[in-house]
């Protein structure tokens, strides 16, 4: 890596190497003639934890590649913190997350541009998925291949219990859907996921390793910027520190922060860019009152039913270490087996009850059951002792907001996470329904035959006000933030325009899940992606004009 100077100028500075920070880098440093810098608080992604799929569980607390965060004590969920695990290496959380590939459906598109979003309906968004993509599959109408990220289908590689929670999930009345992200999503599916060969693709595999070469790309890792400078040029300047050490740099045409729903806002909050009276609390000069910045903030929860099985599944294989280890060499071998998948393995969409028009419940089947490790305590999630498996849900469409804060002006203090899950009590009410979709799946042929026993919460709690309350007990963070920068075309309610644009403010944008004005329908790493891929649309239409 070249020497740092305070005179550096670049075109475009990229802060965060995430799901759409490595997709700018790639296309926007494809004209030789622009210099781009791609600047990553995270170190390499070249890992063993990272690159095998089931090695999420190992990086689901790593110091070194997760940022880790606590959210305030909750009220909804009985006044717990919840744990939000994101990305700090080159890849950003699609390098440590659970890999499930979910576009999202058709009317979050349409939703998100009758806001006053042009350019933004599903009808403008699927050219750009299908670019993407290289389907496994095979292209069809929906489906595209030749792009960078792989999509692989597990259909014939997922644990027999897999097929017996599609039987039972048809016998329930949630039909096969082959291909959730066709032409509809509803019913029930094995999970597509971004892996190729056996290891995870992340966006740093797909999109990051192909142009790292290129001479006027400049990636620099342990590079976390402490608040953009804005000092009467077009563009700011920001400033960074790596190795202990403070540095400029400037660009001549735009700075785009791809730095996440937690730390794009933070970035713009110490940048004085935010709420002005907000601001001022900590300290902050306000350059551009921006009330919304940190606002918005949605997420899916989600919560697991635990069941005995009679039968072998996954904790059977994962939990005895001459298992693990055959199953281990297994991998190394052939990169084949369960260590080549995730455990989320089946699922679907559904609707929670008649009067929906469409799905609006997630579910999940993951052949063995964990006890979820406490943070700093243990790095790995442990399968449990007895043959096990869960069946989980989380809501696609959740109705309570949250926000992100700064804690203080100190760039390296991590920000105040506000999810208000539950907060408002239509989610609770669609959770419960969602729940009584588990069991209704679990009571039926061939799984019943398989369960000996519902561990947790038991079929004591049976009421809906004892659901209710398990729900607010046990549910948890599903880690799909988005929405605290939203895009609109008004500044009152947004932060950015349906280009990306920050409002009011020239050479600066915000380009990754933070835009998000409504959360899609399922896992949101496919639809980060394809932001960072609209976003370098954008910006590479501008620069011809």
């Amino acid at each position: 890596m070249g020497g740092v100077t305070e005179r550096e100028e670049f075109d475009f500075i990229i802060v965060g190497a995430g799901s759409a920070g490595c997709v700018l880098a790639n296309r926007l440093s494809a004209d030789p003639k622009t210099r781009v810098l791609l600047l990553e608080a995270g170190g390499s992604d070249f890992n063993f934890w990272v690159k095998m799929p089931i090695g999420y569980g190992k990086t689901f607390y790593h110091p070194k590649m997760n940022w880790r965060y606590l959210t305030e004590a909750v009220p909804g969920i009985g006044n717990r913190p919840s744990y939000w695990p994101r990305g700090k290496v080159l890849g950003g959380s699609s390098s440590i997350n659970a890999m499930v590939y979910v576009r999202g459906q058709h009317e979050d598109f349409d939703s998100w541009a009758a806001l006053g979003n042009p350019g933004w309906a599903a009808s403008d968004i699927l050219p750009v998925y299908k670019r993407m993509e290289n389907n496994l599959a095979g292209a069809d109408q929906w489906r595209g291949t030749g792009g960078p990220l792989t999509i692989t289908n597990m259909t014939g590689s997922t644990h027999a219990l897999a097929d017996d929670y599609l039987e039972s999930a048809a016998a329930a009345g949630i039909p096969f859907n082959p291909d959730y992200n066709g032409e509809k999503q509803d019913g029930a599916s094995i999970y597509q996921i971004t892996m190729r060969n056996g290891l995870r693709c992340s966006s740093a595999d797909a999109y990051l390793r192909p142009a790292r070469r290129r001479p006027n790309l400049e990636i620099r890792t342990g590079a976390q910027v402490t608040r953009l400078i804005f000092d009467g040029h077009a563009a700011p300047s920001l400033e960074y520190m790596r190795g202990g050490r403070l540095f400029t740099v400037r660009t001549n045409r735009e700075v785009i922060l791809s730095a996440g729903a937690v730390n794009s806002p933070q970035i713009l909050m110490l940048s004085g860019i935010g709420d002005g009276a907000k601001l001022s609390g900590h300290g902050i000069k306000t350059n551009y009152d921006l009330p919304q910045v940190g606002q918005n903030l949605q997420d899916h929860l989600g919560f697991d039913y635990i069941y005995e099985a009679n039968c072998q599944t996954l904790n059977d294989v994962l939990r005895p270490l001459h298992r693990r280890m055959a199953v281990g060499m297994q991998y190394l071998a052939t990169r084949t087996g369960p260590l080549s998948l995730s455990i989320n393995q089946a699922g679907g969409f559904v609707r929670s009850d008649e009067s929906r028009k469409r799905p609006n419940i997630q579910l999940y089947f993951s052949p063995l059951s964990y006890t979820r490790a406490i943070p700093g305590k243990r790095a790995l999630m442990r399968a449990d002792l007895f043959s096990g498996f869960m069946l989980g849900t989380s809501n696609c469409h959740p109705l309570s907001r949250g926000e992100i804060d700064l804690r203080s002006p100190d760039p390296f203090a991590a920000p105040v996470i506000r999810p208000n899950y539950l907060s408002d009590e239509r989610d609770v009410e669609e959770l419960v329904q969602s729940a009584r979709i588990l069991r209704k799946i679990a009571a039926e042929q061939p799984l019943a035959d398989k369960i000996v026993r519902e561990i947790t919460p038991g079929p004591e709690t049976e009421s809906y006000e004892d659901m209710a309350a398990d729900i607010r007990a046990r549910s948890g963070s599903v880690f799909h933030a988005c929405g605290t920068c939203a895009m609109g075309p008004d500044q009152r309610s947004s932060v950015v325009d349906p280009r990306l644009r920050v409002h009011g403010v020239p050479g600066l944008r915000v380009v990754d899940a933070s835009i998000f004005p409504l959360i899609t329908s399922g896992n949101i790493n496919a639809p980060s992606i394809m932001v960072g891929e609209r976003g370098a649309d954008f910006i590479l239409e501008d620069m011809k004009r």
